[in-house]
């Protein structure tokens, strides 16, 4: 397949190609974003050199895959004999990069690198020397390193306080796909779905084109769920057990972490989630909700005008909150078909579209022409909670207003009834009544699929709307 988005990522690796020095660049993100596919494509007319670390290997494994993958690069190293340390691996590796003459830049590749990183086997000591002695002499060389542990990749390379230390040139979160890099991810696979059913599809696989490239031309969005995530081993049916085990050590406590979150929509403070997982504060809490979020599972959110200590820490991966609602050995129902058709998928949908909607949030402020006006994003509950009233997006403007979001995902026109009305009104009197936004001009914005009908209580109470179309721009 042609490369689909990743504009930014692309324009990163020509301003490298173009640079009069070598480069080092990290890439990081989430298993299955397509990190692997990105790299090779854009740039197989400039790689030398590729080899991705094993996954569980020792040390030894490590050091024959590297050789083998230099030997079948170049066969005059056929008769080199296995290296017995990193120092020795990278000595060769410098040896056949040497070979290449021209002038014009050249690609070294190393995937999944936290892998190669076993212990005592002092990779990044050979490769932080291999990097300053070797290619920083140069001025024709991309090493690009890569690894879904985005924990280590941060901690290890990114902040690293020894020989790397400001050493990487250029750092790539690889973020999943948008709703529209997901339309012409389909596009180019021959399947033409209305943005609706595109939409669905990413309420459940959340953009990762992995999950994407596994739909089939000829097959609806219920077709495909049902084949990938209900029969007998589809595709995803394990992919949940897959995710954390591949990534990081000792990852039971990373399902604890998850599985306390799944069902809280408004996250829970670190007091919270340590009650509910069971857990014992410090460190090791610490450093796995960092984990998490690195890895782009989990995400921080300061509730309205609340402080940093009231941090809310919230599950956000779309694939996982699917899994545990609906694909979980304690779910209820095991059939899509009646999965589809259930209030719990009706109410489910509407958690998920406002999750999507957080994640295109500069499509809604492009939409609302307000994206050169400073403004912070955060989500309200009145605090007294018997009251039932909150806010699901808050856009707090510098201009002195306020866009109070009502985020509602129907398969049709929206209709705002008088009893909706009321509670609508009681939700932005109570918003309003606080002491920093009583000078303030509340906007009462709805963001749907289809639009809003525009009945009599459209008209005295909505400024401005978002329908499903915008996000896709």
């Amino acid at each position: 397949m042609d490369l689909v988005g990743r504009k930014l990522e692309r324009e990163t690796f020509d301003h490298c190609l173009s640079s009069s020095e070598s480069k080092l660049i990290a890439v990081y993100g989430r298993r299955r974003v397509g990190k692997t596919f990105l790299i090779r494509n854009y740039l197989a007319k400039h790689m030398v050199f590729e080899v991705s670390a094993l996954h569980n290997g020792d040390m030894q494994d490590q050091l024959t895959h590297f050789n083998n993958t230099i030997k079948r690069t170049n066969k005059l190293y056929d008769m080199i004999g296995q290296p017995s340390s990193w120092l020795a691996a990278f000595a060769i590796l410098s040896k056949y990069l040497d070979t290449k003459k021209s002038k014009k830049k050249k690609v070294i590749f190393l995937d999944e690198l936290p892998w190669f990183d076993t212990p005592r086997s002092k990779f990044l000591t050979a490769f932080e020397n291999f990097w300053n002695s070797y290619c920083t002499r140069r001025n024709d060389i991309i090493v690009i390193i890569c690894g879904s542990a985005a924990s280590w990749m941060i901690k290890k390379i990114l902040k690293n306080k020894g020989g790397l230390h400001n050493r990487v040139s250029e750092r790539i979160r690889l973020m999943p796909f948008k709703l529209r890099e997901t339309e012409a991810f389909l596009k180019a696979k021959g399947i033409k779905w209305s943005q609706y059913d595109i939409t669905r599809l990413y309420l459940i696989t959340g953009g990762i084109p992995y999950y994407i490239d596994a739909v089939r031309k000829g097959e609806s969005v219920v077709q495909f769920v049902d084949r990938s995530c209900f029969k007998k081993d589809g595709l995803l049916t394990t992919e949940y057990h897959e995710l954390f085990k591949s990534l990081f050590d000792n990852s039971e406590r990373h399902y604890k972490l998850i599985e306390a979150l799944y069902d809280k929509k408004s996250g829970l403070t670190r007091t919270e989630l340590l009650n509910r997982a069971k857990m014992p504060s410090g460190g090791t809490l610490s450093t796995t909700l960092h984990e998490l979020e690195e890895s782009g599972f989990i995400e921080t959110h300061i509730p309205y005008k609340g402080k940093k200590t009231k941090a809310l820490y919230k599950l956000t991966d779309p694939f996982i909150l699917f899994y545990l609602k609906f694909m979980s050995p304690g779910s209820k129902q095991k059939k899509w078909v009646n999965i589809i058709n259930s209030p719990s998928w009706k109410s489910w949908s509407g958690l998920a579209f406002e999750r999507l909607c957080f994640y295109h949030i500069e499509e809604i402020r492009k939409a609302l022409k307000i994206e050169v006006i400073e403004n912070d994003i955060s989500a309200w509950q009145a605090k007294d909670k018997t009251s039932g009233a909150q806010i699901d997006l808050v856009i707090d403007r510098a201009d002195s207003t306020i866009n109070i979001c009502e985020i509602k995902f129907y398969q049709a026109e929206f209709t705002i009834t008088k009893e909706y009305t009321k509670k609508l009104r009681n939700k932005v009197e109570l918003f309003s009544s606080l002491p920093s936004n009583k000078k303030k001009n509340p906007f009462i914005t709805m963001i749907t699929p289809f639009g809003v009908k525009r009945n009599e209580y459209y008209l005295e109470l909505v400024q401005s709307e978002v329908v499903m179309e915008d996000l896709f721009e």
